[in-house]
């Protein structure tokens, strides 16, 4: 057998960017290491390292201090070249840009050979008003477009332009885009149930403004319904207004565990769900000794968790292949219009329980 030998974090770097300059993605002026280390999300100590292999390798022309290195013209046999797509990402709130499944859509876009870039706006900072949209969108070079968690509003206004447009989740059902998104809803329902059988009846959902405003989303809706189904009255205390930030959702959970503290909350999205779990066990309030925790997201990071945290799972690559082939299509010359969702399945752990005898509450 052949040696094996494991690459360290900047031979796989000098890897994937001699692969985009053979493709012809990377050429001409040569990105800065402080830039490129931000759009693969990796270290700027390893990417200095992969630019001098490069260099090295004659690949990347060093032209100076303070100077933007080039990327040498490389002798290639004629071929075909093959379709490239200038891809905006829409993401909803500046902060998904770190999100590892926001960044895999983006970095199998680019070894597909397509220009992928995170929007210098996000809908949260453009507060989903689709004028501002429309202004932001005749500013951005781009031939298609990607857009994450979309209003209604935002979605239907994407899909009567000209322009190639993609929804990933979002308020998408009934409008004609091309779209994926995991269908989230029996999971839902299998949740709720298994709460409502553990005697549960304080239940609290943390959504976005998105999926709350004007009206319940499909899968908030899903959740209200299944309330009532269960024997509980539901109403704004099951469902709560709140403001998306650290410090907004530090002064609900606060005021939720003041008065009449749930039993059970179901928190939309992985980095709310650990802000929140954190701020819960600093004030004594542990999962599921005192309440019942779920996660409505996977997230890579709980395969760490012991006990495993409670959540709704799916296989987020099928996104990534699904966009990839969208994007391809495209830059083909395809119409395409397909919709799709990808099965989640709800994943019973060790952060829910039988309710607790004892109330704790933050005073």
């Amino acid at each position: 057998m052949e040696p094996f030998s494991r690459l360290s974090t900047s031979e796989q770097l000098a890897a994937y960017l001699r692969r985009q300059i053979e493709k012809g993605t990377l050429s001409g002026e040569m990105p800065g290491v402080q830039q490129l280390a931000k759009t693969l999300g990796v270290n700027s100590v390893a990417v200095g390292k992969a630019v001098r292999q490069l260099e090295h390798e004659g690949l990347v022309l060093f032209q100076g201090a303070r100077k933007s290195r080039r990327v040498a013209r490389l002798q290639l046999p004629d071929k075909p070249a093959a379709p490239r797509l200038r891809v905006q990402i829409l993401l909803y709130a500046p902060d998904d840009s770190k999100s590892y499944y926001n960044v895999d859509v983006q970095h199998r876009l680019m070894e597909a050979g397509h220009s992928a870039r995170f929007a210098s706006k996000s809908l949260v900072e453009l507060g989903m008003n689709t004028e501002r949209i429309a202004r932001f969108v005749v500013r951005s070079p781009a031939d298609a477009w990607l857009v994450f968690s979309g209003s209604r509003e935002v979605l239907l206004w994407f899909s009567q332009q000209n322009i190639p447009t993609f929804a990933l989740a979002g308020r998408r059902r009934g409008i004609e885009i091309a779209s994926t998104g995991p269908d989230k809803v029996p999971a839902l329902r299998t949740a709720v149930r298994r709460l409502v059988e553990l005697g549960h009846k304080r239940i609290v959902m943390l959504a976005r403004e998105v999926r709350r405003k004007p009206d319940p989303g499909e899968f908030e809706q899903v959740f209200l319904d299944e309330l009532a189904a269960g024997g509980i009255q539901h109403g704004p205390y099951n469902l709560p207004d709140w403001r998306e930030s650290a410090e907004g959702l530090q002064g609900l959970l606060a005021s939720l565990f003041r008065h009449t503290p749930p039993t059970a909350l179901i928190i939309e999205e992985a980095h709310t769900f650990l802000a929140a779990q954190q701020y819960l066990t600093h004030h004594g309030i542990l999962a599921p000794r005192d309440v019942s925790l779920i996660c409505d997201d996977p997230d890579p990071a709980f395969a760490w968790f012991r006990p495993m945290v409670t959540h709704i799972g799916w296989d987020g690559s099928q996104w990534a292949r699904r966009i990839v082939r969208w994007a391809d299509n495209i830059a083909s010359g395809k119409d395409d219009r397909s919709r799709s969702f990808t099965k989640a399945a709800f994943v019973e752990g060790g952060t829910i329980g039988p309710v607790a005898g004892h109330v704790r509450r933050i005073v």
